[in-house]
């Protein structure tokens, strides 16, 4: 009997929960599936993915740079709203915080794509560096950073960004297009790469929520239009 997408997903992120990262002086890897709150996030994992991914149906893929410390560096599953994933799991997620306006606008698109069921059943998100990073200021506090931030930073987890996607594109992953959320330096790595590797034949970059909640949020309709229209391109 073939592997089913959850159990595939579950052993990727077990296999994340045993990578270590060979990060530049300054940076740390916020890895939430090797973190003091690491049974929780298998539970909340476990739950989601078994609940929205326990078959084998074919998959866009969704990538944005890489988990937030406070975010999905905490639970486990990418771009979540706190309130959404506990009523969707039925767990209770302490001491977590993601930006509400980032993952509020993506909650907006997918109950505008067809509501959860029918999203996830289409899609698949996660991160181009699955693994989050933070780099510790002058004050010696941890803040978040991105992997394409810092020359040496990228160069030091190029390897492990190839191998994440390929393992990754083994989830009955959809092919023909991958869509980027950041369509700044996540997209033009990502773009880079894709030209290597032949990832992907379309690579559709989105603004990051953030982006568009902080600076954009009059203009929010058309954002938000334009995910809808990338999420149902046809190639």
């Amino acid at each position: 009997m073939p592997e089913k997408t959850s159990q595939k997903i579950l052993k990727f992120n077990n296999e994340l929960s045993k990578t270590k990262l060979n990060l530049p002086t300054g940076f740390k890897e916020i890895n939430p599936f090797n973190s003091s709150s690491k049974k929780q996030v298998q539970n909340i994992t476990k739950t989601f993915y078994q609940k929205y991914y326990n078959d084998n149906k074919k998959r866009r893929m969704i990538l944005g740079s890489s988990p937030a410390r406070r975010g999905t560096g905490v639970t486990g599953v990418p771009f979540e709203n706190i309130e959404h994933l506990q009523n969707k799991t039925g767990i209770f997620i302490d001491n977590f915080y993601i930006n509400k306006a980032s993952s509020n606008f993506l909650y907006e698109v997918i109950e505008k794509y067809g509501g959860t069921e029918k999203f996830y059943n289409d899609f698949y998100m996660n991160f181009v560096c699955p693994i989050g990073i933070a780099k510790i200021n002058s004050k010696g506090n941890l803040v978040n950073c991105n992997y394409y931030e810092n020359k040496k930073l990228k160069d030091s987890l190029y390897s492990f960004i190839i191998k994440s996607i390929k393992k990754q594109l083994n989830f009955n992953i959809d092919t023909t297009v991958c869509y980027c959320i950041g369509s700044g330096e996540n997209y033009k790595f990502l773009s880079k790469i894709n030209d290597e590797y032949n990832f992907f034949k379309v690579i559709i970059p989105l603004e990051h929520p953030r982006f568009i909640m902080q600076y954009n949020s009059k203009q929010k309709d058309v954002y938000l239009e334009k995910y809808i229209n990338a999420l149902n391109y046809k190639i």
